[in-house]
Order: structure tokens, then C-alpha cells, then sequence
């Protein structure tokens, strides 16, 4: 019998934290690191852990994450150019103070509303861990926008995303779809008024079918007479 034990490669250990063995979106960030730059964050880590044992103090923990996801998310200037990368878009300039206009929000963070499920793949109770295992399913299919009433109090919305890590957004819509404070500046006079309607999307989907949803949903949001869209991109 080969009671021979597989060592695992450190390469695969952090590229588990993506899709893999030890998911968590949190840190999916590490697949794109070298070897050198993910040992050198967890030893990072764990000095600045020994340190807040005394202090108490975890923002230093906190900022040195930060700068490694900063780290993997940012092409190296020595790898291939980006698939999507923009040098310019079209600029429209602005007609009226923000005081004075009607706002609409945008996001791809996944949210919809109570009662009012997307349904992806036809499925009617997927959860959140189904969309993380179905994510290659969901960047080759048809994106779905929900709309959701501008006054809608958060206890009324529903976050499902396979892209990110929905638990802030769970705690706190406005992580991701900042609702509530954009009722309060409109409120406080800062916005004259928001459009009655809201909208989002899982943006982990097909870029070309995207596009050629995109006329209709142009529509669809011009029918609100927006003076400005806040695009919220998660």
C-alpha cells in the first residue's frame, strides 16, 4: 500500500484561496501574487498579528491586506496588457448642479428585491454558495437587471453574487448599493430628487451578451429622466 503523502506546492496553497479548496473571495487577490510576494504578506501578517496582541490595534492588519489586494488586482507592467482596458470614454458635460438634478444608481453588486429573484440558470432558491461554485456558469450567461424602487428600506433587499464576498453587504446594503445614503442627500437637499427607480446586476457575466443587453437597458433608464446615474462597480 503507497501511504506516500502529497505535499502541496505553496503556488497551489494560495491559489486555493480563489475558486478552490480554501475559497474565500476575501483573498482570491493571491492567485495573482508570486510565490515571494504571498510569503512575504503572511509573514507581514503575522508580525503585525504579534503586534496587536499588545496593542489591540488591527488597522495595521487591515491596511497590509489592502496593499496586497491593491498588489494582486494591479497588471505588472511586464505581463500581458489587460483584456479590457479603456484609455478614454465619452465624457458629457455637466448641465445642472447636482442640488438641482434627478440622480439614478447602477451597480453590479447582485442586488435585487424581495419577492423579486432574477432566478439564474431558471433556479429559484439559489444561494450564495451555489453562485460562487456556478461562477464559470455565470461569466458565459445572460445578465439580468433588477430594478428596485429608489425608497426600498434595506431589510427589502437581497444580495447574491459569485464574484465577491457579499457578507459586508449582508450587514449593510450601502457597502454596495448605497440606498440609504443617497435617500438621506436628497433629503438633506444635497440631490433634488432620486429616480424612482434603482438598478443592479451581477456584474461577473458575458461582456458580449452584456453588450447586447445594454440598448434595452439604456431604455429602460432613460425612461427615468435621470440628470445624473451614480455607477457603482463591484
Amino acid at each position: 500500500m503507497d501511504t506516500t503523502e502529497t505535499q502541496e506546492s505553496f503556488e497551489s496553497f494560495r491559489r486555493s484561496f480563489s475558486y478552490g479548496a480554501r475559497n474565500d473571495l476575501n483573498f482570491k487577490f493571491l492567485k495573482s501574487l508570486t510565490d515571494e510576494e504571498a510569503g512575504q504578506f503572511f509573514q507581514d501578517l503575522l508580525h503585525l498579528l504579534g503586534d496587536a496582541y499588545d496593542s489591540g490595534d488591527v488597522a495595521p492588519l487591515i491596511e497590509r491586506a489592502y496593499e496586497a489586494q491593491v498588489a494582486g488586482y494591479n497588471p505588472s507592467p511586464s505581463g500581458p496588457p489587460p483584456k479590457y482596458l479603456y484609455q478614454d470614454g465619452p465624457f458629457s458635460a455637466a448641465e445642472t448642479a447636482v442640488a438641482n438634478a434627478r440622480l439614478g444608481l447602477l451597480t453590479t453588486s447582485g442586488h435585487f428585491l424581495k419577492g423579486d429573484d432574477p432566478e439564474p440558470f431558471g433556479e429559484p432558491a439559489l444561494t450564495q454558495n451555489d453562485a460562487v461554485a456556478r461562477i464559470g456558469d455565470f461569466l458565459t450567461d445572460h445578465p439580468t437587471l433588477s430594478e428596485i424602487p429608489s425608497k426600498t428600506p434595506g431589510d427589502d433587499l437581497r444580495v447574491r453574487h459569485g464574484g465577491y464576498d457579499i457578507r459586508a453587504a449582508l450587514k449593510d446594503p450601502n457597502v454596495t448599493f448605497p440606498i440609504d445614503r443617497l435617500n438621506e442627500a436628497a433629503t438633506q437637499g444635497r440631490i433634488q430628487e432620486l429616480a424612482p427607480t434603482f438598478y443592479s446586476f451581477p456584474g461577473a457575466t458575458a461582456q458580449g451578451r452584456l453588450r447586447r443587453e445594454l440598448p434595452g437597458w439604456i431604455d429602460r433608464i432613460k425612461s427615468e429622466r435621470v440628470d445624473y446615474m451614480l455607477l457603482v462597480p463591484v
